[in-house]
């Protein structure tokens, strides 16, 4: 008798402490509500965050990774790169000096990338901007992302 009683009250405990709990999940999740949408301030703030001020440190010619220049952002040193030099695309860019303080847009802000033979880290560059003035803008890829 006491068998069954048992094995009656056990399976009503487990399906209540499962509908408890469930009840629980529910409530978390109607207590978060949605993110707010940012003001017009806000999402220039968030835009600020990618441009990054550098100061160009040295032009070296030749370079196996195409057009590039070494820059200085917040004290470190990085190679930013724009590709191979093929056409006029890199003009104004060529106009850039030692000592030159440009922004700098770079769609591997976070992921930055090393050369096997080089001791500086890789910026590619998508947007470069020299006393207000756009110097570079990356084009968009064709039929992709």
């Amino acid at each position: 008798m006491k068998k069954v009683i048992y094995a009656l009250i056990l399976p009503l405990v487990v399906v209540s402490g499962l509908v408890f709990a469930n009840s629980e999940i529910k409530n978390e999740t109607s207590k978060k509500s949605a993110p707010k949408p940012l003001s017009a301030a806000e999402m220039k703030a968030e835009r600020e965050k990618w441009y990054m001020e550098a100061v160009v440190t040295s032009l070296p010619p030749g370079s196996r990774l195409g057009f590039g220049v070494m820059v200085r952002i917040n004290g470190y040193d990085y190679f930013l790169s724009f590709g191979p030099d093929k056409s006029n695309e890199f003009q104004q860019l060529h106009s850039l000096k030692v000592n030159d303080k440009i922004i700098i847009r770079s769609h591997s802000v976070f992921s930055v990338s090393y050369a096997p033979k080089d001791s500086y880290p890789i910026i590619s560059g998508d947007y470069v901007e020299r006393d207000g003035k756009i110097i570079y803008k990356r084009a968009p890829r064709k039929g992709g992302c």
